[in-house]
């Protein structure tokens, strides 16, 4: 017995549970009376949830003939409805709050009702989709000859109501149908106009979604409709808030904002939108200093929290992804304490709603609104309302008495002994003052109106074909499915009023946006004001459009300033605060070498190899190039001193030319005197080859010039050595050696040592000579154009045969140095060796540690130093015999003086 009554409970309960997914199923099998016992609880349980259906059906001896499907629950009626060959549903938060039931489980469950204030912008958006279906209706070029029908719902933005308003536009409204498809059939309505909002439409998609009934809304912005897989027979009208999030971090960012506060609705529109900004904010490089969440359901102690995080933040730009209605509790709660200026971003959901203007704390608020528009013929549908039409419409009874203040009808007791007004007819709807009848800000309007043109156009794919004479013929007993609907849909393309409609693979549409300002007129009243314009299909640099001046915080026209930390100028970076975001940030300057030519700049760059930073270190200069010129007081002492040497060895070689056949200068070997003398003047002049601006031929010019003028000169001071020590040698007896050393030798001598090092210098110049180059590691400011010695070796082999030959000749000289007076110009060459050698000497570690142009000067400064002490030391005394001492310039004085030494 118990798997027969397992079976049969399993049998019974499956149509009920399936029918949880919108569909009309088989009516339960046939019972056993000995089970009916058994399944009574199980049915109310069932039944208790309102969603289950129970079936009655008559059966034949011969077997099923008809059955007759009876929906369990009582249908909600529409708002607003009527017939047509294809039914669109509408479902609209015209109430924000729903009747509370208490569930006793021992009866039905009362049925949901919606209660509390009406929004009339939302009763607007529902006439205005009548109004669109009235309008094709009496179309001759869309669907015509076709009537469309609407069943336009309340949702009350709860969930509840939602789910039950899904399921009653798949089932319908007849609470008894025949079908012999064991209660299974088509949907009602071909497509849905609708929710308000994203959470309600996420809840009537799960229900609705898997049988392919399409849904357009018109103000569903949640980022999360666009995942196709999830929601796969979604559509809207109205952008996405991936773009609008994306729009908000791009105007932050333009005003130049980094350090802001957020806020928004606990709900799927709040939270998904707050994260797709948060994450459009950190790639725009703006920091958040809070982001608080909170809801119309919360107590107020929550709404308080939040009210108290904003006034106490630093951050003077709020955020709000809020809901209009979360909007009110919040602006509500910030008025009751003062408050600091703030400077409010707003999401399209509250910016351009009507009834906030009057938060005065709001005033210079800018935000993204959707674009406003006309919609021809609208306002005259809205008005064209009169008490005898209100009369036939719960909804518009209501609001009319709302509005009027007065009960349609006969007035009733109060309770109080105090009757209600009664409308008498004089009220007049085009004097009202209230959203319904405020069609001057038709954006989200708009959007309704564009969502039922998207469905028939769908429908219109469907239904009609154009023939050759350009009419069009519909068949409207075409059976359409929702499915074709939803698949036609995808491929709408067309444009109503001047607006373009069409859907991308998400289903969303084009995202333009409106930036709306907050500004207050002369009169002292708050207005919209459209100052630019975004739009997303441009390229990011040129999305943003500002068109008009903007008013913000207290009525300011300069742009506030919201940021943790100051600007960072050019030449400076930022380095992040410890512990703190990156907006938080200390401004440090540039590191020598480096700059930053932009504000905020996160690193400094280095300037390029030629160029240094200026004093700001905001830009790269190029270096200034130094060398040793001509026009500057170092090279122009150095070069006076060098010329000067140059003048004293031509006039000394004058005199001793003037005075060639004395005897002083007979007996230094005249030949040798003007040969020194000429080798000195060279050296002085190669000195000027060290002085301006570096080239190929000087770099090679000078230390070649250098190395062989001052071997010939020493080559020269060697040969009257030697001559000296021959000459007193030859005095010997038996001795022969002058013969040996003769002018022919001296000259040999000189030419021989001189060829050495002229050799040397080719080899140098060969292999590797010395170049000018760049010197860009001496000084990191400047550029010190010099010469490279190409080859060390080279350059040292020169420096090292010329040490060579000053110290040989230092030797010979040191051991004539006893010799007679008269004849003792060795003692002269050992004191002018001395020098040469101590000034060369002290030149090589100079050279190598003095910097830049002063490596040349000491090279200079030794060449004419070492080159004026043997001019000095060799011909001054000469000279001034010659000159000042005549009576000693004889042979016999020369004569004497050596005849009077006891040595020889």
């Amino acid at each position: 017995m118990y798997p027969d009554l397992y079976g049969s409970v399993w049998r019974c309960i499956t149509p009920y549970l399936l029918h949880i997914r919108g569909m009309r199923l088989s009516p339960a099998p046939a019972l056993d009376p000995s089970l009916a016992g058994s399944l009574v609880l199980l049915h109310l349980a069932v039944v208790a949830g309102g969603l289950a259906l129970l079936s009655s059906a008559s059966v034949s001896a011969s077997g099923l003939e008809s059955i007759r499907c009876r929906l369990q629950g009582t249908p909600r009626p529409p708002a607003f409805s009527q017939d047509g060959d294809f039914v669109i549903g509408g479902v609209f938060s015209i109430h924000y709050y729903m009747h509370t039931v208490d569930h006793s489980y021992t009866s039905l469950p009362e049925p949901l009702q919606c209660t509390g204030s009406m929004d009339s912008r939302e009763l607007r958006f529902s006439r205005a989709m009548i109004f669109a279906v009235e309008e094709i209706n009496n179309s001759s070029y869309l669907l015509p000859g076709i009537m469309l029908g609407y069943q336009v719902h309340d949702s009350c933005n709860l969930v509840p109501m939602a789910v039950k308003v899904a399921f009653q536009l798949a089932n319908g409204l007849d609470p008894m149908f025949d079908t012999g498809e064991q209660c299974s059939g088509s949907a009602t309505v071909t497509a849905i106009v609708g929710e308000s909002a994203s959470t309600p439409t996420i809840s009537m998609l799960r229900i609705i979604g898997p049988f392919g009934i399409p849904q357009v809304s018109h103000s569903s912005t949640c980022a999360c409709l666009s995942d196709k897989k999830q929601y796969p027979t979604f559509f809207r009208t109205i952008p996405s808030d991936q773009f609008q999030a994306a729009a908000l971090a791009h105007l932050i960012r333009h005003f130049g904002w980094t350090w802001i506060g957020a806020v928004r609705s606990d709900s799927d529109y709040g939270n998904y939108g707050m994260a797709a900004f948060l994450q459009a904010a950190q790639e725009e490089g703006i920091c958040v200093e809070y982001s608080e969440a909170f809801s119309l359901t919360n107590p107020l102690s929550r709404v308080q929290r939040v009210a108290d995080v904003i006034r106490s933040s630093t951050a003077r730009v709020v955020v709000a992804f809020v809901s209009s209605w979360d909007m009110r509790i919040l602006l509500r709660e910030m008025e009751r304490l003062p408050s600091p200026p703030l400077q409010w971003i707003g999401s399209e959901s509250w910016v351009t709603e009507p009834e906030m203007l009057h938060f005065g704390l709001c005033a210079g608020t800018i935000g993204i609104g959707i674009q406003r528009s006309v919609i021809p013929g609208l306002r005259d549908f809205l008005l064209d309302l009169s008490p005898q039409k209100v009369s036939n419409s719960p909804l518009l009874t209501e609001f009319w008495e709302a509005a009027f203040g007065c009960r349609l009808g006969i007035g009733t007791s109060t309770g109080v002994g105090v009757e209600e007004k009664v409308c008498d007819g004089s009220e007049d709807i085009q004097q009202l003052q209230a959203p319904y009848t405020d069609t001057s800000q038709l954006r989200v309007t708009n959007m309704v109106y564009k969502a039922v043109y998207a469905i028939a156009h769908a429908i219109h794919s469907i239904v009609c074909e154009e023939r050759e004479n350009s009419t069009v013929n519909c068949d409207k007993n075409l059976n359409v499915k929702p499915t074709q609907v939803l698949e036609r849909l995808r491929r709408v393309n067309f444009s109503r009023n001047g607006y373009q409609v069409s859907f991308d693979a998400n289903g969303d549409p084009v995202a333009t946006y409106e930036l709306v300002n907050w500004q207050i007129r002369e009169s002292g009243k708050m207005e919209f004001v459209t100052v630019g314009r975004y739009d997303a299909s441009l390229p990011p640099d040129q999305r943003l459009d500002m068109e008009r001046e903007i008013t913000w915080v207290k009525n300011s026209t300069q742009v506030p300033v919201s940021v943790c930390s100051e600007r960072c100028p050019p030449g400076t970076r930022k380095a992040v605060q410890k512990g703190k975001p990156v907006c938080c940030y200390d401004c440090i300057q540039c590191a020598e070498g480096e700059i930053s030519n932009n504000t905020d700049s996160s690193d400094c760059l280095i300037c390029p190899e030629e160029y240094w930073p200026n004093a700001e270190r905001d830009h790269c200069i190029l270096k200034p190039v130094e060398f040793l010129s001509f026009h500057e007081v170092l090279g122009i002492i150095l070069t006076a001193c060098s010329m000067g040497g140059v003048c004293l060895a031509i006039a000394t070689a004058t005199v001793f030319y003037r005075h060639r056949t004395s005897a002083i200068v007979r007996a230094n070997n005249s030949e040798l005197s003007f040969l020194l003398l000429f080798s000195l003047a060279l050296c002085f002049l190669c000195s000027l080859t060290f002085i301006g601006r570096p080239s190929e031929w000087s770099c090679m010019l000078r230390h070649t010039a250098f190395g062989i003028t001052f071997v010939l000169c020493i080559s020269c001071v060697l040969g009257k050595t030697i001559v000296v020590l021959m000459a007193f040698r030859a005095t010997l007896p038996a001795s022969n050696v002058m013969k040996w050393f003769g002018p022919p030798q001296q000259r040999l001598t000189v030419v021989s040592f001189t060829f050495v090092q002229a050799m040397i210098c080719t080899l140098w110049l060969v292999l590797s000579p010395p170049f000018p180059i760049k010197n860009l590691t001496t000084y990191k400011e400047k550029i010190i154009l010099e010469c490279d010695v190409g080859s060390a070796i080279g350059f040292w082999a020169v420096l090292g045969y010329i040490g060579l030959l000053s110290l040989l000749c230092f030797v010979l000289a040191f051991l004539a140095r006893k010799l007679p007076d008269n004849f003792n110009e060795a003692k002269f060459i050992t004191f002018s060796m001395l020098i040469f050698c101590a000034v060369w000497i002290t030149f090589i570690p100079a050279y190598v540690s003095s910097p830049g142009k002063f490596t040349v000067a000491v090279e200079i400064f030794a060449i004419i130093t070492s080159s004026f002490g043997l001019f000095f030391l060799l011909f001054v005394p000469k000279c001034f015999i010659i000159l000042f001492r005549p009576e000693k310039n004889t042979k016999k004085h020369l004569m004497e003086k050596t005849s009077n030494d006891k040595r020889y």
